[in-house]
């Protein structure tokens, strides 16, 4: 198969390319202007609808995972207003511009984000749970609406809502991985928050599954099937690394340094379940979070 991969240098897409490589499937990435393409990319303006169609022929399939880092910073308006443009206006352009496509691919797997659901507490949320209302939630919304539209020109849309993906290379765990080994690990907030995640073998692990299972469409919570609170996330951890995890961060710590992001990214709740995977008995690699962290940092 001849895969297409937007965010191609990213931390799963290019675990992505490497496996479908691994299995012989022909990958090309999609690259944005200013940086330097190798011979099988296709080059892609995301702020607009540019696309080489030339370079297209061929393409089977699309795995769209572009977009602006949520985490890198505090949130001003100029940056949320990168954040949305990055995820929301780059899939209008690039749904419209596979629809002037005389030879379209026949699947289109756009990521997404628990963010989708916004701050919910102890709700046990699934797929058919409706969207939150905060700025990451409608964000998700609008990016999802955008990615839809390729179904109206024949094409299978899968929309994978990412939790936190663990890698020991990049991510949100990279970034905590140096404070927990230094002792200076603890919960965020009062850590009774649900935290959903997902490793990053099984991250890939579901996007090689969208890509093959024709009869898959619409919204997938690509996330491990057991959540956990944002405390028991922190002594797991600190388990693995064998260390102490005893310096919380206060919440109004949190909200004084990052402002929004504290509040979205870092002290809401989601304890999303992927129902529509299990639903169609899909297999995890890592189910659990401590089997996660031990694969992953052992690896890392």
């Amino acid at each position: 198969m001849r895969v297409l991969v937007s965010g191609a240098s990213g931390l799963v897409g290019s675990a992505l390319a490497a496996a479908l490589r691994a299995e012989g499937h022909q990958v090309n990435a999609l690259v944005r202007p200013g940086k330097t393409p190798a011979p099988s990319d296709v080059r892609w303006d995301p702020q607009s609808d540019r696309l080489d169609a030339t370079a297209l022929h061929g393409v089977e399939a699309i795995v769209h995972l572009a977009g602006s880092s949520i985490a890198s910073g505090r949130w001003t308006p100029a940056r949320k207003q990168l954040l949305r443009a990055s995820r929301v206006e780059a899939t209008r352009n690039l749904v419209t511009a596979l629809g002037r496509l005389e030879r379209r691919p026949a699947v289109l797997v756009s990521a997404s984000a628990t963010g989708y659901y916004g701050d919910r507490g102890e709700e046990l949320l699934t797929e058919a749970s409706p969207p939150g209302k905060s700025f990451l939630a409608r964000c998700a919304e609008d990016w999802e609406a955008e990615a839809a539209r390729a179904e109206q020109h024949g094409i299978r849309v899968v929309r994978l809502r990412f939790g936190v993906v663990l890698a020991a290379h990049g991510g949100a765990l990279k970034q905590m991985r140096l404070p927990f080994r230094l002792g200076l690990g603890g919960r965020l907030g009062h850590g009774r928050q649900w935290m959903s995640w997902i490793s990053l073998t099984d991250a890939v692990g579901v996007i090689r599954y969208a890509l093959l299972q024709q009869d898959l469409q619409g919204p997938v919570n690509t996330v491990a099937p057991n959540p956990v609170r944002n405390i028991e996330f922190t002594r797991i951890l600190a388990r693995v690394l064998r260390r102490p995890a005893i310096v919380p961060a206060p919440a109004f710590v949190l909200r004084l340094v990052l402002g929004e992001l504290a509040d979205e990214l870092l002290l809401s709740s989601a304890r999303v379940i992927p129902e529509r995977l299990q639903q169609r008995g899909y297999s995890f690699q890592h189910p659990t979070l401590e089997a996660a962290l031990t694969s992953v940092l052992n690896r890392g």
